[in-house]
């Protein structure tokens, strides 16, 4: 059997680590000594991208587009970030360019029997589009913003987080030298578990998450009550689709991705300098961006990369297929894909959030 194995959307630690462990699972040669099927396997570069664009019937077209991969290929993979096959925001079922066509038939030219998709919600609903047309498919979940349904983790969340942690260690520094108020601004297009999470490790004042709309008068009289009371600076956390009451998320520009996302962004600047003009504290801001995608795998992500790529080739061999490996209840398991196109797992704020302090709630039970 012919696993293809491909990563798609933003890159994150995590991904190439998973790739290892589906093709050393797949290709391990005492489990295939147990095993009545044997498998081959290769990487698709670019994502979806690759598969519409490589032309089976010319070898260096498949060169560029398809990599074999066997087990001392992939023997170091875990240790790095990114993606080594490469990745795109290609959407081959895109209305205003439908391809999908082209990838079936593609995919049957090269003699592939499954894809693995490592992805979020975009691409994981690409390959459930595809497995509905008789593809069969497998995915693994990744996405930093950690707001797939089905599971309780997606690889690249922890890494993330610990870059927003040591990001705004390092910016208490010139804070404080400096008394200044810090609005530090992370990804999220629709959850708020990055800017939380983060802004809870870090210690910051205050949290502006999505599922909250903030009152910026709210903001102020909160920064009013800490000044001189404890230090002469602050830090606060604002996610990118956090917005005002009343309001709307701010956005970048008019482009579209394929897969019909707008280029989000900006808030912190506007928090900064409301603050500067509300209160007369001295404000800064700083947008994160792609440096929360960077560096090397956190051990988490790492060990959740093994666990998922083992799952998946489990996955493959009892014909799971059109499904998604979890992690629930602390356990490894499966959860249709069906179940988490078009729907994201957003921050419970009645749980997890206070909407006084614009912060983490400090009762746990």
């Amino acid at each position: 059997m012919k696993i293809a194995i491909l990563t798609g959307g933003g890159d994150c630690p995590g991904l190439n680590g998973a790739i290892k462990w589906v093709t050393k699972s797949a290709l391990d040669p005492k489990n295939s000594e147990n095993r009545a099927i044997s498998f081959e396997v290769v990487g698709i570069t670019q994502g979806w991208k690759g598969i519409i664009e490589v032309d089976p019937d010319d070898p260096k077209s498949c060169e560029k587009y398809i990599k074999h991969l066997d087990e001392e290929t992939v023997r170091t993979w875990d240790r790095y970030g990114g993606t080594n096959l490469g990745t795109s925001r290609t959407n081959p079922f895109n209305p205003k360019n439908d391809r999908s066509a082209k990838v079936i038939d593609n995919i049957k030219k090269l003699g592939i029997d499954v894809i693995v998709a490592i992805g979020g919600e975009d691409t994981l609903g690409v390959a459930y589009k595809l497995h509905k047309l008789g593809i069969k498919t497998v995915g693994i979940p990744k996405t930093i913003d950690n707001d797939l349904m089905g599971t309780e983790y997606s690889l690249g969340f922890d890494t993330a987080i610990n870059v927003i942690m040591e990001e705004i260690d390092r910016l208490r520094t010139t804070a404080g030298s400096h008394g200044r108020i810090f609005v530090v601004e992370t990804m999220g297009r629709h959850a708020g578990w990055l800017a939380l999470q983060g802004g809870e490790c870090s210690g910051a004042y205050i949290i502006l998450i999505p599922e909250h709309p903030f009152n910026m008068e709210r903001v102020c009289e909160l920064l009013r009550q800490r000044h001189g009371r404890e230090i002469n600076y602050s830090i606060i956390v604002v996610a990118e689709a956090a917005k005002p009451a009343g309001g709307l998320e701010f956005v970048k520009d008019a482009h579209l991705d394929d897969f019909g996302h707008e280029s989000i962004g900006g808030i912190a600047s506007y928090v900064a300098t409301e603050i500067q003009n509300k209160t007369g504290f001295e404000s800064r801001h700083i947008i994160l961006s792609h440096l929360q995608r960077g560096g090397t795998p956190s051990a988490r992500d790492r060990l959740m990369a093994r666990w998922f790529g083992i799952a998946a080739v489990d996955m493959i061999i009892n014909e799971d297929f059109g499904r998604m490996v979890s992690l629930s209840r602390g356990e490894i398991s499966g959860a249709p894909m069906k179940e988490i196109i078009n729907k994201l797992k957003l921050v419970d704020v009645e749980k997890y959030y206070d909407t006084e302090r614009y912060n983490g709630r400090r009762t746990i039970i």
